[in-house]
């Protein structure tokens, strides 16, 4: 896979990000909520290491 292939699907995913906080702002999730919260917190781990391992790609998101 090419780098910007890469950086491609890294901003498809942040993109999604902002789905999840929308969603977990709903009030009825109930148990939902837990799993919501830790998809939130892998993707942004996801994110942030994809910006660690290539720090020159980071600046074009």
């Amino acid at each position: 896979m090419d780098s910007q292939a890469m950086r491609d699907r890294i901003t498809v995913i942040e993109s999604k990000r902002e789905f999840l906080v929308k969603l977990l702002e709903e009030p009825n999730l109930g148990t939902l909520r837990i799993d919501v919260n830790q998809a939130l917190e892998e993707l942004d781990d996801l994110i942030e290491e994809f910006k660690r391992t290539f720090p020159e790609s980071s600046s074009n998101l």
